[in-house]
């Protein structure tokens, strides 16, 4: 009888690249911080049934709180945003931007090949708030 290895882990493509390291870490702390929002609203329901006096001070620090989840959620959007900006998107093949550079570069190299080609007399630019 042979028997075969089996591993514990087992790696699998994924159909979408993992996230950025810091916008991992954004939506880290921002589901961490809306657990403990979760957790102080419930909380609160329990102790403002049993007419406890706790239940207005916890409901102070929960608003707070939401307040703080929110800020952390828009705080992921924020980072992925000016992540994509920082180090490029990656482009889907029916990008039209990227359509429209494909053809502007097939038009200067047309142009290229077709030879060297006359300048037209360039105009200095004249600043208007000079009055000339």
């Amino acid at each position: 009888m042979e028997f075969q290895r089996r591993t514990v882990w087992v790696e699998e493509r994924v159909g979408r690249p993992r996230m950025a390291d810091p916008v991992r870490a954004a939506a880290v702390r921002a589901v961490l911080i809306t657990a403990v929002a979760l957790v102080q609203a419930v909380t609160d329901a329990v102790l403002a049934m049993g007419h406890s006096w706790l239940s207005a001070p916890l409901l102070l620090t929960t608003v707070l709180t939401s307040v703080i989840a929110t800020w952390a959620v828009l705080d992921v959007w924020v980072t992925r945003q000016v992540w994509n900006q920082r180090n490029g998107v990656v482009s889907s093949p029916s990008s039209a931007a990227r359509t429209l550079r494909r053809e502007r570069r097939r038009a200067r190299r047309a142009a290229r090949r077709a030879g060297p080609r006359t300048a037209a007399p360039r105009r200095r630019h004249q600043p208007r708030h000079l009055g000339v």
